[in-house]
């Protein structure tokens, strides 16, 4: 439920972080790193998030709430899914309202339709002033349809100045070419995700503290 600490020897992604920024900045609904383990997708999430925290606190910047959830298998359980959903969007300010009366949804005698549970809070982060993003990592953990529905029903519906982010092994089953059609979809993909011949050499040099030639960095 909390974003991760950048790692001490981390290569810093500059070009990457620009265009998640700048995705992010240009009312696009969803921002998709789709690559295969290893990639650092994560790494890359976390850097990208902090460096707005960062710029946040700028002097006349608005201000960002960040809500990150690491998924994992056992969240394919609707309610547990939901459970924690709403506790990673904890600490934004102004909705409290909306996540209180959630919270009361789920404990039903029967667990009622995603939608309706977001429905709320959907129409309260849009009396929010504040730029918020929510962070789904693994999300290629989740395999059960009416969470992708959920996913897709928030994805259409959430206010302009809320965004969210997908880390995952492979494509969420939601349809992406919508979102891509109407120009709301940034991607990364693991062609994008390699690094530079620059970057490689800092990684060995710096990170790993190796000293090696130009040519074998290149090979």
């Amino acid at each position: 439920l909390y974003l991760p600490l950048n790692r001490p020897e981390i290569v810093p992604r500059s070009n990457l972080i620009q265009r998640l920024t700048e995705g992010a900045h240009s009312g696009r609904k969803l921002t998709l790193i789709s690559a295969p383990a290893g990639f650092g997708k994560t790494t890359l999430v976390t850097e990208w998030l902090h460096n707005l925290q960062r710029d946040a606190k700028q002097e006349n910047q608005p201000k960002l709430g960040i809500a990150w959830l690491s998924l994992d298998e056992g969240d394919n359980d609707p309610l547990r899914f939901l459970t924690y959903f709403l506790a990673a969007l904890k600490d934004i300010e102004g909705i409290e309202l909306a996540l209180e009366k959630s919270h009361s949804m789920l404990q039903s005698t029967q667990l009622p339709p995603i939608e309706s549970v977001l429905t709320s809070l959907i129409n309260e982060i849009a009396t929010v002033n504040d730029r918020i993003i929510l962070s789904l990592d693994d999300y290629h953990l989740i395999e059960k349809q009416p969470i992708h529905d959920g996913i897709s029903f928030l994805l259409d519906n959430m206010p302009s100045q809320m965004h969210i982010v997908i880390a995952t092994r492979e494509d969420p089953h939601f349809p992406l070419s919508r979102l891509r059609a109407r120009g709301q979809l940034i991607e990364l993909r693991a062609s994008d995700l390699r690094f530079t011949l620059s970057e490689c050499a800092e990684f060995l040099t710096q990170a790993m503290g190796l000293n090696i030639s130009e040519e074998d960095i290149a090979s």
